[in-house]
């Protein structure tokens, strides 16, 4: 028996989609390389944006073909989309057989059996299932063998406005740290070198715990003999204090990168998204992280086009965008998320004034990119190299988290090397291992 799963979204999507490749592991089933092959498909979804909504219809049409050579095979839907609009989903695709939300992942084996019986096999629960926990028993079952996501906080307590996630996940639940730490050491010793901490706001966690801060558990995973690098994804820049950023700075496995979302430049914009910061208070924890750590690479998240936003809003975003100089950006048109209080507000502007802001931006950070890239030109860099692309090109990330292309030996797989920068592009590097 076969599985296939298609993930769309973030991280912790990802990382859902590997525990839920870790529950059929257990129960037998092997990965098909393709869909066609599989007896059972999921569709792991997003709903941050609509486009993703759309690609989740299209390709379950696409996915439906598989009934035609197997009928037994069963097709289920799950993730955030899911969790919101299930039912929707079921009419507008009713041969779907399984469809279940973000809280009770852990209940695969039984909504498949439910399933392959010839039922409906559909649970989505509004409320936080507390048995979620035993999600964390099943193992991951990763494409990369040297880097995996360790999910240590779950849903968000935040109210932007135009985010559908505390909708879809639930109100903000921390891992005990005991329980990280084994996964981190269960990780390790399966080889893994490079820890990335997951959630929807990771810099908040622990709060829900009483006295745990994340800076504590950015040293307690640095204690684990074997971890290598420490990177995590997303903190919210309100939770992002001095503490953590010096913790950063003091413990030598966690990388020089971060991603910190600030959305729009305008303070009118940021307090219409109910963001909590104005652009003075965000530049001023990015000129902090800077000031600890020279050589951080930075990355943000931009919504373009967000009701009331005006043409002097948006070169507030872009004003930001050169004073900050990221290394990359994520830039989106805004698309109102049905259920979320800026879904009531009025569309303001032109779509096609909104995408040609959007193409403008995206350029204007792709100069930016490039400029930032030829800095590694001529340097010595560590990389950790994750891949075999075959005829000996591997392929690996820096610490500062920019892909390097080399020429080198199968056997450096997993290892972190010296390599020498020789050429810089917009989007990678290439370089020469130093032997």
């Amino acid at each position: 028996m076969k599985y296939y799963i298609r993930t769309f979204g973030c991280q912790m999507n990802i990382y859902d989609s590997q525990k839920m490749a870790g529950i059929l592991k257990n129960l037998g089933y092997e990965p098909a390389e393709d869909w066609k092959d599989a007896d059972v498909i999921l569709v792991n979804t997003c709903s941050v944006r609509e486009k993703p909504d759309q690609k989740v219809l299209s390709a379950l049409g696409e996915f439906k073909k598989v009934k035609k050579d197997n009928p037994n095979a069963i097709i289920g839907v799950c993730g955030c989309l899911a969790q919101r609009a299930g039912y929707e989903i079921l009419q507008k695709a009713p041969f779907i057989d399984m469809v279940f939300g973000t809280t009770n992942i852990h209940h695969l084996p039984k909504l498949l059996e439910e399933a392959k019986s010839g039922n409906k096999a559909v649970e989505i629960i509004e409320e936080i299932d507390q048995g979620e926990v035993e999600l964390d028993k099943y193992p991951t079952v990763r494409e990369n063998e040297y880097t995996a996501y360790v999910t240590i906080i779950r849903g968000c307590d935040k109210a932007c406005t135009y985010c559908i996630v505390p909708y879809t996940r639930g109100k903000e639940r921390s891992r005990r740290i005991g329980e990280i730490l084994q996964e981190v050491q269960f990780l390790v010793e399966d080889g893994v070198k490079e820890i990335h901490l997951i959630g929807q706001n990771v810099t908040a966690y622990g709060k829900d715990l009483g006295d745990v801060k994340f800076w504590e558990l950015l040293y307690a995973v640095a204690n684990v003999k074997g971890v290598e690098r420490i990177r995590f994804t997303t903190g919210h820049p309100r939770d992002l204090d001095e503490s953590i950023i010096k913790a950063m700075a003091d413990i030598p496995q966690v990388c020089e990168a971060l991603h910190l979302p600030i959305q729009a430049g305008s303070d009118k914009i940021l307090s219409a998204m109910d963001r909590g910061y104005t652009q003075k208070e965000y530049l001023k924890k990015i000129e902090l992280l800077k000031k600890y750590i020279p050589n951080i690479a930075l990355s943000t998240d931009i919504i373009v086009g967000f009701p009331g936003e005006t043409y002097q809003d948006y070169l507030q975003t872009v004003k930001v965008i050169k004073e900050v100089e990221y290394d990359q950006v994520f830039a989106f048109k805004y698309s109102p998320r049905p259920g979320t209080p800026a879904a009531d507000l009025d569309i303001t502007e032109n779509p096609e004034i909104v995408s040609k802001r959007l193409s403008e931006l995206i350029n204007i950070q792709k100069d930016i990119s490039l400029k930032k890239n030829l800095q590694y030109e001529g340097k010595i860099v560590e990389v950790l190299v994750e891949e075999d692309k075959g005829n000996g090109e591997l392929v690996g990330r820096t610490r500062t988290n920019k892909l390097v292309h080399l020429i080198g030996r199968n056997n450096l797989l997993g290892r972190l090397i010296d390599v020498k920068i020789s050429q810089a592009n917009r989007f990678s590097l290439v370089g020469e291992i130093i032997e």
